[in-house]
């Protein structure tokens, strides 16, 4: 069991890593007061490119939460069955 449990919050520890890795990297929502004035010069192929690799981050972004409430949920229910504190 303590080798399933280390596995398990080695998974945990790395997918958490990856999640705020691939946070970061995200582009922000709003662009602020210069896309407001007209600050936003981006052509639509470039708009289209970026727009891919933020569906693919958030896509990854909502993967990687998945995986961390599983791994944590699966390491709550393996000690308590092995009768060990986390």
């Amino acid at each position: 069991m303590d080798i399933l449990m280390w596995v398990v919050a080695g998974i945990l520890v790395l997918s958490s890593i990856l999640m705020c890795v691939v946070v970061l990297i995200q582009q922000t929502k709003s662009s602020g007061l210069g896309a407001a004035y007209g600050g936003d010069t981006v052509s639509f192929s470039q708009r289209g490119k970026a727009a891919s690799r933020e569906a693919k981050l958030q896509k990854i972004t909502v993967v990687l939460a998945i995986v961390i409430a599983v791994m944590a949920i699966a390491l709550l229910f393996i000690a308590k069955f092995a009768g060990k504190s986390i």
